[in-house]
């Protein structure tokens, strides 16, 4: 294990302490001893992988926060708009477009289709990512001992493609996604398996601005269908490029996590991490 992974354990299990202790305001020694570390070591890394300090990352974390956070999102989504800063345009965004597959389109014309494939280190873990020539079809974060698996249910989901082992190429797009070069960002190509509904939903979480949250019921209204909210959380679910396609920004609407697939601490951690970056 890296120790970018190690560190990135360490972070996650100190924020998953904070998410049910913010409330009583724990102190630097206590949030140090829960990851066995010294209080000046676990103060420089928590700052050098967050940006900010363990106590001020604890505002990131108020439900009152997410709240009012939750409560900007619409009116930021539309500004976002007018002002032509969707995520593709976003400073702290990527440039990002979807080609959306339908199973039974991909059934007839998919064969043949190489993938290259990988595990890597990332900020939020170790991931599997897969790229074809037309663009990324998986980005997942998964811990060691589920490579295998994901691996697995991978090549059920492209069952007509050819698989191959590369991380020596598919590291180059770590590198694009996680450290991209904010003064001449290159696109990045999506191609994925979904509905018509599922890639109109993937579409409208891509609008949710870096730093921003948003509900299943925002989507919804976004897409033109309020009354579909739970076919709006199905496809959601059904994302299998996460951090690209950000359905980690979805929260419930009173201000709360909300389940996720890798874990709610995953997702506090990724959402704090993207808030404290917009901080001043």
């Amino acid at each position: 294990m890296t120790n970018q992974e190690i560190n990135y354990y360490r972070i996650e299990k100190a924020i998953g302490y904070l998410t049910e202790n913010f409330k009583g305001q724990p102190s630097l020694e206590e949030i140090a001893d829960k990851v066995n570390m010294s209080p000046f070591h676990f103060q420089r890394i928590f700052t050098d992988w967050v940006g900010i300090s363990p106590k001020k990352f604890i505002q990131h974390l108020t439900l009152d926060y997410l709240r009012n956070k939750i409560s900007e999102t619409e009116n930021m989504i539309d500004a976002a708009d007018l002002a032509g800063l969707s995520s593709q345009s976003r400073v702290h965004d990527l440039f990002i477009s979807i080609e959306g597959v339908s199973p039974q389109q991909y059934k007839t014309s998919g064969k043949g289709l190489e993938i290259f494939y990988g595990y890597h280190a990332s900020p939020f873990g170790l991931c599997f990512i897969a790229v074809s020539e037309k663009g990324i079809c998986t980005l997942k974060f998964i811990d060691e001992e589920k490579s295998r698996n994901e691996f697995e249910l991978f090549s059920q989901q492209w069952q007509f493609a050819s698989l191959i082992h590369r991380p020596d190429y598919t590291q180059e797009y770590l590198r694009k996604i996680f450290q991209p070069d904010k003064t001449n960002p290159e696109k990045l190509n999506l191609l994925t398996q979904g509905t018509d509904f599922q890639i109109k939903v993937w579409e409208a979480l891509l609008k949710i601005p870096f730093g921003a949250v948003s509900s299943f019921q925002q989507i919804a209204q976004i897409i033109e269908q309020p009354n579909a909210t739970r076919s709006v959380a199905s496809a959601i679910g059904k994302n299998s490029i996460l951090y690209l396609i950000p359905c980690h920004r979805i929260i419930s609407k009173n201000g709360t996590m909300g389940n996720y697939h890798y874990g709610k601490v995953r997702k506090q951690t990724m959402i704090g991490w993207e808030m404290s970056k917009t901080q001043p």
